[in-house]
């Protein structure tokens, strides 16, 4: 029966792994999209992000080389990927909430990967256990897993009293909101509840996770009588992880897209660039808006027709 947790974790694990890389393989062959012209663009180089600059300033930009910066586009994705810069400028009040529900997930995430590394290091390099570092990753996982089980509930709890009272997120919250913000709830419910009760020090938490790092199905060291609460804690977090990015939660991949490819997709549209090839054959695709400066005749456009008329122009008689 040990092996049950083991063999339910794997599956998991290649779902999430699977999902995940179909989500980024149908984000990366969606349709080229509309430039947003955005400023400042994070990657811009020569100084000019500063101050919302653009190499377009530069006299015939066309013939030199770009600059651009990877520090740049990280001082903006750190902070805004671990705190939610943008939600707590626009949005403070969702922002109490959302903040710590995904901090959570992120000392959570930080949590298991340490269990991986100490696993690893306990496997590998057997002499290296008890010493120095092995006790700074012990105390680093007990404040992550603790931490994050604790604000990931308590995130959670918050953003779903927010979708239930607040009349302006009504229209935006469907039942499947709903679900998942409790599907969290419980499954952090259960598993804080067996580590408070029976593993306070993770060490049957991290024996597992170690043990799925080498593919090793060995019964656990469990103190007390877990039964129930371990199984159920087990399965649920499994069931969560392979579920995360089977629905909407999967904008985590979204938002490299949304930043990279969208808000500061700023290649221009040169002879014999990729966008030169791609350009004529959207620009011959149907626009599907009811709207009536769209089809206001009762048949739709092309984009090229909707980028080319004139819409001031009086219609003949």
């Amino acid at each position: 029966m040990h092996v049950i947790p083991y063999l339910v974790a794997y599956a998991a694990l290649l779902v999430f792994a699977a999902a995940v890389v179909g989500r980024f393989i149908m984000f990366s062959k969606m349709p080229q999209h509309l430039r947003w012209e955005l400023y400042p663009v994070a990657h811009e180089g020569g100084g000019k992000a500063v101050y919302g600059g653009s190499f377009m300033e530069d006299f015939e930009w066309w013939k030199k080389p770009r600059e651009t910066s990877v520090a740049g586009e990280l001082k903006v994705m750190i902070p805004e990927i671990l705190f939610l810069v943008a939600l707590k400028e626009h949005n403070r009040k969702m922002w109490t909430k959302s903040f710590p529900f995904h901090f959570g997930l992120y000392m959570l995430t930080a949590c298991t990967v340490l269990m991986v590394l100490s696993g690893l290091l306990r496997t590998f390099w057997p002499d290296l256990e008890g010493g120095a570092l092995f006790k700074v990753l012990h105390w680093v996982v007990l404040v992550c897993g603790f931490g994050g089980m604790i604000l990931g509930i308590f995130g959670a709890i918050g953003l779903l009293i927010k979708r239930l009272t607040d009349r302006g997120l009504k229209s935006f919250t469907s039942p499947a909101d709903i679900f998942n913000l409790v599907f969290f709830i419980v499954a952090f419910g259960f598993s804080l509840l067996y580590v408070v009760l029976f593993d306070r020090d993770f060490t049957t938490v991290a024996s597992f996770v170690g043990n799925l790092m080498i593919a090793k199905f060995s019964a656990l060291p469990m103190a007390g009588n877990p039964g129930l609460v371990y199984a159920v804690s087990v399965v649920l977090l499994s069931l969560l992880l392979a579920y995360i990015p089977l629905t909407h939660m999967s904008h985590f991949v979204g938002k490299y897209f949304a930043y990279h490819a969208v808000r500061w997709g700023d290649e221009p549209n040169l002879p014999g660039s990729k966008h030169s090839k791609n350009v004529p054959d959207l620009l011959n695709q149907n626009i599907g808006w009811s709207a009536p400066h769209i089809a206001g005749d009762g048949k739709g456009k092309t984009w090229a027709e909707a980028a080319t008329e004139n819409p001031a122009r009086e219609e003949e008689k």
